[in-house]
């Protein structure tokens, strides 16, 4: 009989809750221990999916009772728990952004690269069945060779004021996700140009963010890659991309509850709304890259994001935060 996995999952909010679930779906795994200042927030995860509680992630991950641990926590604990996690041969799936401070990403690259575990980072959408498709039919050569890719990415609306504050802003926040989607098709990513705008949220412009912003980068091979991001969309959470090469084009629409679609005098293919919750929405990628994370750590290998993928995003991110604020374009070096 295979040995389970014994995981500790730290940070119980929505994405905790999300990655417990997955962790119990996922076979072979035992979920020891939920951390979390908030022992309310704890114990809703600890009732449906087990595990003991504890406020206290650096004694759990040392406490020799886990061999991995998830890291869900807010951003500035990431690279002090990754550390941890090193020092204690604990292998860890960590959420991004790995910090909103480069510097402090370069401090633990060393001893992240040398590291003997297994460290992947959270970018889930690189998981999500219909990107992998696309990228999977990139590989296989069915367009070419790619020269442009076009990503839209708008939330259903703005997370509140509060979270907003502490977000790092738009691009480390938000686009992050994209930039480091842009890099699964485009590695090599050399200039970055952004623009922002505050378009409805009168509480994000309070907050020195932007609401709408939209990117335009090149590659090293003078790929183009486009990026537009809104904080709100009031037909649901929309998530497209478009791959363009010189063969042809590969497209992903939105994803909706039902594909049925109703056309009468009113309307022509009217369907049902897309789907507005980003938990929703990416379910399966989450598991995905928890199986991935495991399957990884068999074979002694990162499978899905490292940690250089996770500095690659944040150095784009802090480009973008650059240019949209000075109106010049910014060269950047990912090495």
């Amino acid at each position: 009989m295979t040995q389970k996995l014994r995981i500790a999952i730290i940070g119980a909010g929505r994405i905790g809750y999300v990655h417990a679930g997955s962790v119990n779906d996922t076979p072979n795994l035992e979920l020891i221990y939920v951390v979390d200042p908030f022992e309310e927030s704890a114990r809703k995860v600890i009732a449906d999916f087990g595990g003991k509680y504890s406020s206290d992630p650096v004694a759990v991950i040392n406490s020799g009772e886990i061999d991995a641990v998830i890291i869900g926590s807010p951003t500035p604990t990431h690279i002090p728990l990754l550390r941890e996690a090193i020092n204690a041969g604990v292998h860890a799936l960590c959420e991004k952004p790995l910090d909103l401070d480069i510097k402090k990403v370069d401090e633990l690259r060393t001893l992240a690269s040398s590291a003997k575990i297994n460290i992947t980072l959270g970018f889930n959408r690189r998981q999500d069945p219909q990107f992998k498709a696309v990228k999977r039919k990139v590989e296989e050569g069915q367009i070419g060779t790619i020269e442009q890719v076009i990503m839209t990415s708008r939330d259903p609306g703005p997370a509140p004021q509060s979270y907003i504050a502490v977000s790092g802003g738009i691009f480390r926040d938000m686009t992050i996700h994209d930039f480091d989607m842009a890099r699964n098709f485009v590695p090599n990513i050399v200039e970055v140009s952004a623009f922002g705008a505050n378009s409805f949220c009168d509480y994000i412009k309070e907050e020195g963010d932007f609401d709408n912003v939209s990117v335009v980068m090149k590659g090293a091979n003078n790929e183009i890659i486009t990026i537009i991001n809104s904080r709100h969309s009031a037909y649901g959470y929309d998530q497209r991309i478009e791959v363009f090469g010189d063969k042809g084009m590969l497209q992903i629409s939105n994803l909706g509850h039902s594909t049925v679609q109703l056309s009468n005098k009113d309307a022509t293919a009217s369907g049902e709304p897309y789907m507005d919750f980003f938990l929703e929405r990416y379910a399966a990628s989450y598991r995905n890259e928890l199986k991935l994370f495991i399957e990884g750590i068999k074979q002694g290998k990162v499978l899905g994001s490292t940690y250089d993928d996770g500095r690659a995003a944040l150095i784009l991110a802090d480009a973008a935060h650059e240019s949209a604020r000075t109106g010049k374009a910014v060269k950047v070096n990912l090495n």
